[in-house]
């Protein structure tokens, strides 16, 4: 039983977060307004220098992960990384959250390392990731605080209940630093308590290695250059349709940061809770409405199908591309490894 739940919270809980917000955003839609702004509203041109910066994303991630590798003594190739993280990403689309560790096995099989070591260095990856997020956040709310006032106002009691989730949202981030420093300082010996606090010592060690290793100031780099193409590929993608070519950095900004948000939710892909930011977000610069309600949501929800749709498919090829590759790459090895075993005979 306890295996079947622990399967059931993995696996099972995205899907159906994915269901359950897709059924909400798209009950009351017209499907067929929808494929007609498809067809006539979008200039599908623009996809190209989308895809074609969705894969330098990959690559850079791929060159900042290999000085974290470095700083703990192993030397991966840098296309076997590319192959990695591509694997990666193709991996969290059926499994949510397994990628990393796929990631991780494969990277410690091919170099015969540590997992634990391995997927420790993931740790400062992913830790980097969350604090730029956190970091976007901050920033663009208050950048863009008057669209979500804006938003606010239009709803009945709306200013009100803004104002009461923000102090609310302050309240539980003070008492929520307040618990992370009292567990990092806690001598308790309490299981549950013991093994948060692991966890916790586990990050901040993660994080204390990228400010010591060397290149850190390369990490930072490709940490830019990495976000900088997430956020290029949402504004490049904006000037392909007709309905949000006028979206300035601003806005653009406001629905990466809010669709970065949804992707932290646990679903297959980011599908439902990718949809539900963008939907979301485009609705506070006039372009559909939240909740979408038919005939206003076409065009927001032509936006959040195909812009995400588009990336799907760009993970499912290269993930075969990774796949395939690591096989080929395999046997290479095989071989050179059989012809030294035959000239040292």
């Amino acid at each position: 039983m306890k295996k079947l739940i622990s399967i059931f919270i993995k696996y099972g809980i995205p899907v159906v977060i994915s269901v359950g917000l897709a059924w909400f955003l798209y009950a009351n839609v017209d499907l067929e307004a929808i494929k007609t702004s498809l067809r006539q509203d979008v200039d599908y041109r623009w996809f190209v220098p989308v895809v074609i910066v969705s894969v330098l994303s990959h690559v850079f991630r791929a060159l900042r992960w290999r000085l974290q590798l470095r700083a703990i003594g192993i030397h991966t190739p840098l296309y076997a990384l590319v192959y990695s993280i591509f694997g990666t990403y193709f991996v969290n689309l059926l499994f949510p959250r397994l990628g990393e560790v796929w990631r991780a096995g494969y990277v410690a099989r091919r170099e015969q390392a540590s997992f634990a070591t391995v997927l420790g260095s993931l740790v400062g990856d992913r830790l980097s990731d969350t604090v730029t997020v956190l970091l976007l956040a901050v920033v663009t709310f208050f950048w863009a605080q008057d669209a979500f006032w804006k938003f606010w106002d239009q709803r009945d009691g709306g200013a009100s209940a803004a104002t009461l989730t923000l102090w609310s949202v302050g309240v539980l981030c003070v008492l929520g630093v307040l618990a992370l420093l009292w567990l990092y300082r806690s001598k308790s010996e309490n299981r549950v308590v013991a093994g948060l606090r692991g966890v916790l010592h586990n990050l901040w060690d993660g994080f204390a290695a990228i400010v010591s290793m060397k290149g850190k100031w390369y990490f930072l780099g490709y940490t830019l250059l990495i976000w900088g193409c997430y956020y290029l590929q949402l504004y490049i993608a904006s000037k392909a349709f007709a309905f949000t070519v006028q979206l300035g950095a601003l806005p653009v900004l406001v629905l990466f940061v809010l669709s970065s948000i949804g992707m932290a939710v646990p679903s297959n892909g980011g599908l439902g809770p990718w949809q539900f930011a963008i939907i979301f977000g485009l609705s506070l610069y006039g372009v559909g409405a939240f909740p979408p309600s038919a005939p206003y949501d076409a065009q927001a929800s032509a936006f959040s199908w195909l812009v995400w749709g588009v990336q799907q498919l760009l993970i499912i090829v290269l993930g075969v591309i990774a796949f395939v590759g690591i096989a080929l790459d395999r046997n290479d090895k095989k071989e050179i490894t059989g012809v030294t075993e035959e000239q040292s005979l």
